[in-house]
């Protein structure tokens, strides 16, 4: 008898969530982005709300909460009730942040992987005076002056500096990092040549090249882009390398499984849509990283892993 009736209290509870992830949401739900506005984190924030407001009929709002390396956004979404209704859209930062320093207020454990959203190559440029134009030749020279040839970088810890440290490690060469305080100014003293090279978004640096302002010495694709089929990977020289921005969706630790579900289900209805990927992934070169959650969580966990080793051998900490 306790058994049939242990067993009849679990359908129950199955059942109760489950419908309330099919009534979800009934009242307004906030994204949370942990930058300034204008940013990309908050512009693919605002394009998947507007959409997601329409499909539930429901207002869906925006909230910017920049400022302390990520952690005030961060930390009020993993102090949220585990309901849904509070979103964080994040970039790796989100695992980069707390593997370089202690001083953390959130954790990635605080969290519940909803799905991926868009991922942006990265391209290594140069100034046209660097006498390298492909990767192998850049590897040669900084061979040959070791720690003599500058990088610029848009912050310590950002991916700019990250994927060049992965660059440095994977083909046995030193490098120097020159930090800026965002991608624009980097970008432009490597034009002007007071820097020589950086690695930034594919799409910052597609106008530029065309004009013959830098150099395009390989994209951290996996494969080429289509859009630029001439343009090699970095992996044709050194082999499984990658150099990408990601950016995610999360919600609040301890958020019914049945809910964060509901919310995949929807946010890769949107990306797949036609209308969503003309208007806003194909101009800026983004590419769809949507998954179901568990594998959204495998993916965080090999990034966890890769960046760890590069953080710890290039002995890096924000303290």
């Amino acid at each position: 008898m306790w058994l049939r009736l242990m067993l009849a209290l679990g359908l129950l509870g199955v059942s109760a969530a489950t419908a309330a992830a099919q009534d979800f949401p009934t009242r307004q739900v906030r994204i949370v982005v942990p930058q300034s506005p204008g940013g990309v984190t908050d512009v693919i924030a605002r394009a998947v709300a507007q959409r997601l407001a329409e499909i539930w009929g429901q207002p869906v709002i925006v909230e910017n909460k920049a400022g302390a390396n990520y952690q005030i956004g961060a930390a009020a979404v993993a102090k949220a009730e585990p309901d849904g209704y509070t979103l964080l859209v994040m970039s790796e930062g989100f695992i980069i942040t707390p593997l370089m320093s202690s001083k953390q207020s959130f954790e990635p454990k605080d969290f519940a992987p909803i799905t991926g959203l868009i991922s942006i190559n990265h391209a290594l440029v140069a100034n046209p005076s660097l006498p390298a134009t492909n990767v192998r030749e850049l590897i040669a020279l900084a061979r040959g002056k070791p720690g003599e040839i500058n990088y610029a970088t848009y912050g310590v810890g950002s991916t700019g500096h990250l994927n060049m440290e992965m660059f440095q490690s994977t083909a046995g060469v030193k490098l120097f990092a020159v930090h800026y305080k965002g991608a624009a100014p980097a970008l432009t003293d490597v034009i002007a040549g007071h820097v020589p090279m950086m690695f930034i978004s594919v799409g910052s640096v597609v106008e530029p090249w065309r004009s013959g302002k830098v150099k395009l010495l390989a994209i951290g694709s996996p494969r080429r882009m289509p859009q630029l089929p001439d343009v090699p990977t970095i992996a044709e020289s050194l082999p499984d390398f990658r150099a990408i921005t990601w950016f995610g969706l999360f919600t609040t630790g301890g958020t019914p499984r049945e809910i964060v579900a509901k919310i995949n289900a929807d946010v890769q209805r949107i990306v797949a849509e036609p209308a969503f990927r003309d208007r806003f992934l194909a101009p800026q070169m983004f590419e769809p990283i949507v998954s179901p959650p568990d594998k959204f969580a495998e993916f965080l966990r090999a990034e966890t892993q890769k960046w760890s080793k590069v953080i710890s051998d290039a002995k890096l900490k924000v303290d």
